[in-house]
């Protein structure tokens, strides 16, 4: 091929044709102010300006826990089980290995079980909290906790209200839980004493009366 087949075929670029090719690049791509992908960058950004304001300090923050509004003033890096136990003496909530491995720390968030030890409780903000405290009184128990006690389903007492919360929130979602669903809801909750056969006797139990009497 020629020299002048080639300037034909592949002609030289100047300075503003590639600057303008550059720019057409750069607006679709989003690197031009205006572009849609620039804008959800901006937010992107404010959003983690936002998270940067909260902390090294005490921050207060707002968390509805058992139909209540709470005020409290904590660190960022607090968890919500460190929150619920440690600054407003809602000790029911046990914190045993501190990992979200055994289950004694659960609590209902938005009516789903949550292990409190895995969660700060700044990110528990806007959530309906529940724990076993908000569950039921020893005047008036819920049904779960009334069959615990009926089937004789505890013994040491630490895995017993993350059990409860985890059986409520399963017969919660389906009062016809059978044993086997039963123990798919508590497989993240341990028990050293092994009183499973009574845990799940005592599930099986709540939920016939959550179900109420059969119809004829």
């Amino acid at each position: 091929m020629s020299d002048d087949d080639q300037k034909r075929r592949f002609p030289p670029i100047s300075r503003r044709s590639f600057l303008k090719s550059a720019g057409a690049v750069a607006a679709t791509t989003g690197l031009i102010p205006g572009s849609e992908s620039e804008a959800e960058n901006t937010e992107s950004t404010a959003d983690e300006r936002i998270a940067e304001k909260l902390g090294p300090g005490a921050v207060t923050i707002e968390l509805e826990i058992n139909g209540e509004k709470k005020r409290l003033s904590i660190e960022p890096c607090v968890t919500l089980l460190q929150a619920l136990r440690e600054h407003l003496n809602l000790t029911g909530s046990k914190l045993v290995c501190d990992r979200g491995a055994c289950g004694a720390c659960t609590v209902h968030l938005d009516g789903k079980p949550v292990p409190s030890c895995m969660i700060l409780a700044v990110d528990a903000r806007g959530h309906k909290i529940t724990t076993i405290e908000g569950l039921g009184s020893p005047a008036t128990m819920h049904p779960v906790q009334e069959s615990f006690v009926a089937r004789d389903a505890l013994q040491c007492g630490f895995c017993t209200p993350g059990m409860v919360m985890s059986v409520s929130a399963a017969l919660a979602h389906n009062p016809f839980a059978n044993v086997d669903e039963i123990r798919r809801a508590t497989a993240g909750n341990i028990c050293r004493c092994g009183t499973y056969p009574h845990v799940f006797e005592a599930a099986l139990d709540a939920a016939t009366k959550l179900r109420g009497p059969a119809k004829a």
